[in-house]
């Protein structure tokens, strides 16, 4: 399933997603730090949304309440709602 979502409180602004039967197959971010961003896409690629939930959500970027990493879990949490 493909899916894109508007980041809120980030340098991204949007992240594209492809996940089927629960794997990750794509992650792409849309502005943010570039080279940060293609780690994290490259890291996630083929783990279980529940993994990536696990290792990623809450993270906060500075001062900030989220980052492109918490970001991405309110992405997967919204596709599977």
């Amino acid at each position: 399933m493909k899916y894109l979502y508007k980041t809120q409180g980030t340098c991204s602004s949007f992240i594209e997603l492809d996940v089927e039967d629960g794997v990750i197959n794509n992650v792409s971010f849309i502005g943010g730090c570039h080279g940060n961003l293609q780690g994290i896409c490259s890291l996630v690629k083929g783990m279980r949304v529940g993994d990536v939930l696990s290792k990623l959500e809450g993270i906060r970027c500075g001062s900030k309440t989220t980052s492109c990493p918490d970001q991405l879990c309110k992405a997967l949490r919204e596709m599977k709602a």
